[in-house]
């Protein structure tokens, strides 16, 4: 037979979604950084040319 599991409290909830959303701004930050460094071409972990003919 199911048994009801137990609330999670609010501040448990509110912590978990800050972290779940700082991992997505840290991840965006590296997006932008690496995209920063690709259009000004001092990337030096990523290479693409930047003329195509």
């Amino acid at each position: 037979m199911a048994v009801p599991k137990k609330r999670t409290s609010i501040s448990k909830k509110i912590i978990r979604n800050t972290l779940w959303k700082k991992k997505g701004y840290f991840t965006t930050l590296k997006a932008f950084s690496l995209a920063q460094s690709i259009f000004t071409g001092n990337s030096k972990s990523f290479f693409c040319n930047k003329y195509k003919r």
